[in-house]
């Protein structure tokens, strides 16, 4: 139950305020300032949001006073038990890893208020899987046989372990989340109490208010901006669509097209950056690829997602006769007059920091200190008070977000303590039989599973740990069968070749059938695998492999946020516009197709890694492929399509996405053309004949 949900009592406002800052100004002394041990730093990062989640999401709504001492004893007992926890961290290792009561008593209180913290602020799912993992690590996975059997760990290891281990509750995503993740929602707390939320929807109506459709752009833009401050698809959609949803229905949308746009447009925040959630962060660590080279390799698969929302709106606005436009107009004029283009300043100054080479903790602080200088070129300067209520605010919005983040790490150690994960890269290898496509859509159907009960970056972290390594083997299988068609095998190579599928070894080197140079690639044994690719591909093509298989994963982890049954942002969109769940989610999984064709393009294409004028030659292509694939799906372009035209859409859109022959692309791109031509004629002389009979 959050504190969201129902009027808050007046001491929760000010224990949320008064620990909310002091919060803040602790993960900014520790990020900024002084160097912690990884261990403290998380362990005081749980301590923290313990507290604020034992007050944020009480046990009972409206409970009596007895209820609200227990849920402030549980913070503290929670707090002060992973403190302890980390404070007798040298004693422990001195005796040999062994726990004394006092130890045992306080990792458990530890890891059960982890599980009742997180069933608050997620509900039953997670604290279920991880109670499942542990017990499977711990006692039944001695019982199965087969390549899931565990011979299972001592109580003592098993605790042991879920504390202190590099990828356990105070582990690595604990260390994300208490740095980059929450730094980012610090800087983005100061912004909207600044001002530069109302300044982000002003501007994008603006900008398109005025054009057919034009709520709807308004809707895109505003979302896209203000993905780059929150980071959250529901805070996007609760934050914006109060605007912007009352705006397309007005204008004439249909409300559950309104509400399903906003939906679909505030899950791109998502995917935007620079922040992308905290999945830039995560992938960052895992892969230890620089957060600066993920963001900007994003861009532009970015502006296609939102090009693809927009599309569809465009059509929907031409079926529909969206003629209305929005009622109070307001130049971009008196946007900059109001003083808002000042906030572009910090989120200038942030990128900047970023690509000169400052980590995103400390150019996430400098930001925040721009943003109270920018304030004071405005009429709402950010003094004491407001910047007190910034911190405040930074940590309320954090509260979900740590808890899951650090919680998740016990399922990630069950994967890693288990081996969970190369089983699963074996089995996903087995069903697919070595097809990246069939894989991709397994990840697919795993990423709605799991989205089910996991908000996204969870849903992400556990998707990527499982089935990355597989994407990642496949994508590079695939650059391998080009380089044996080619020929161009190096002589180094052609030693592990010998030893991993000898009887082919005098067709190594020469030019060679797509047919025959995957029969190679299947025959490689898997443990041999990772030799022979590294030995043939280059560090440079291994390293975006990997970040094209992460970045697969983390855009399909979106989908539960405009996917039935769960569709979080969705249903979120219909209780602003006023319409049936259900519809509204099937209509935001219709506008983010995005989500689920734009990997296609990291799988299949150098979209991720490639030279610029390979990115722009892809991106320029594939924006036609997108706005034809709307158009095919909806039957409907600048009139009404017919079946024949609808196919040759379809056709037009595969073409031009398709990875292989320049000429394809072009050859679809004069079809799309000519058929748009023959619309929007056919559309004017059916204006006229109608201004003519009026």
């Amino acid at each position: 139950m959050s504190v969201n949900e129902t009027e808050a009592h007046p001491f929760d406002e000010w224990a949320l305020l008064i620990i909310g800052v002091a919060v803040s100004i602790m993960h900014i002394w520790f990020n900024v300032f002084v160097i912690l041990s990884s261990l403290w730093q998380n362990a005081l990062h749980f301590a923290g949001f313990a507290l604020l989640a034992a007050i944020a999401y009480p046990l009972r709504r409206n409970g009596p006073l007895l209820f609200r001492l227990f849920d402030v004893l549980l913070g503290v007992l929670a707090a002060s038990s992973a403190i302890y926890l980390i404070a007798r961290e040298d004693a422990i290792y001195t005796r040999g890893i062994y726990l004394v009561p006092s130890e045992w008593v306080a990792g458990i209180i530890v890891i059960l208020c982890a599980l009742e913290f997180t069933r608050r602020v997620a509900g039953w799912f997670i604290p279920v899987l991880i109670v499942v993992g542990l017990t499977y690590i711990g006692w039944w996975g001695s019982q199965l046989s087969g390549m899931f059997r565990f011979s299972g760990l001592k109580p003592e290891t098993l605790l042991f372990r879920s504390i202190y281990g590099d990828d356990a509750l105070f582990g690595t995503i604990a260390q994300i989340s208490s740095s980059y993740v929450f730094m980012f929602l610090l800087f983005g707390g100061f912004l909207l109490r600044s001002g530069a939320g109302d300044f982000v929807i002003d501007m994008a109506r603006a900008v398109a208010g005025r054009l057919v459709g034009g709520p709807g752009f308004v809707a895109v833009i505003a979302s896209g901006l203000m993905g780059t401050i929150s980071g959250s698809a529901v805070a996007n959609t609760a934050s914006t669509g109060v605007i912007t949803i009352p705006l397309m229905k007005r204008a004439g949308f249909p409300p559950k097209f309104a509400a399903g746009a906003e939906a679909a447009a505030s899950t791109g925040g998502q995917v935007m950056p620079p922040i992308m959630g905290a999945g830039a962060f995560v992938m960052a660590t895992y892969t230890q690829i620089p957060y600066t080279t993920i963001v900007l390799v994003s861009i532009l698969p970015a502006f296609l997602y939102f090009a693809t929302v927009g599309f569809f709106i465009r059509i929907e606005a031409k079926r529909s006769y969206v003629t209305a436009m929005d009622d109070e107009r307001i130049s971009l004029i008196e946007v900059i007059k109001k003083g808002g283009i000042v906030f572009l300043l910090p989120i200038g100054i942030l990128i900047g920091l970023l690509i000169y080479g400052f980590t995103p903790t400390y150019a996430a602080g400098y930001s925040m200190i721009a943003v109270v200088v920018s304030s004071w070129l405005t009429p709402r300067k950010m003094g004491p008070k407001a910047i007190i209520e910034a911190l405040a605010l930074g940590s309320k919005n954090m509260i979900m977000t740590a808890i899951l983040l650090c919680t998740i790490g016990l399922i990630v150690n069950v994967i890693t303590t288990a081996g969970i994960g190369n089983t699963f890269s074996l089995m996903i290898n087995e069903w697919a039989g070595h097809s990246l496509l069939i894989a991709l859509g397994l990840v697919a159907l795993a990423s709605l599973v799991l989205g089910m009960g996991l908000p996204v970056t969870a849903a992400y972290i556990v998707l990527g740990t499982l089935s990355a390594p597989a994407l990642h083997g496949l994508i590079a299988d695939g650059m391998l069968v080009k380089a044996l068609v080619s020929g161009q095998i190096p002589e180094a190579a052609k030693t592990f070749f010998m030893l991993a599928v000898p009887d082919k070894l005098a067709l190594i080197g020469e030019p060679m059938s797509v047919a025959t140079a995957r029969s190679i690639i299947d025959a490689v044994p898997f443990e041999m695998a990772s030799m022979v690719r590294e030995s043939v591909l280059s560090e440079h093509t291994m390293t975006f492999a990997l970040l094209s298989a992460h970045l697969i994963v983390f855009w399909l982890s979106q989908d539960s946020n405009v996917t039935p049954p769960v569709a979080l942002a969705a249903f979120a969109a219909a209780a602003i516009a006023g319409s049936k769940p259900m519809i509204t989610g099937f209509y935001s999984w219709k506008l983010a197709k995005g989500l689920y064709i734009i990997p296609l393009l990291f799988a299949y294409t150098p979209f991720i890694g490639g030279t610029l004028t390979q990115d722009l030659y892809i991106f320029f292509f594939a924006l036609f492929g997108l706005y034809a694939f709307a158009a095919g799906i909806e039957g409907y372009m600048e009139v009404k399509l017919n079946l024949v035209l609808r196919l040759l859409t379809l056709t037009s859109a595969v073409m031009l996405l398709w990875p292989t022959d320049w000429w394809i692309n072009v050859a679809g791109w004069l079809l799309l053309v000519g058929i748009f031509i023959f619309t929007k004629r056919k559309d004017s002389a059916q204006q006229k004949l109608q201004t003519a009979s009026a």
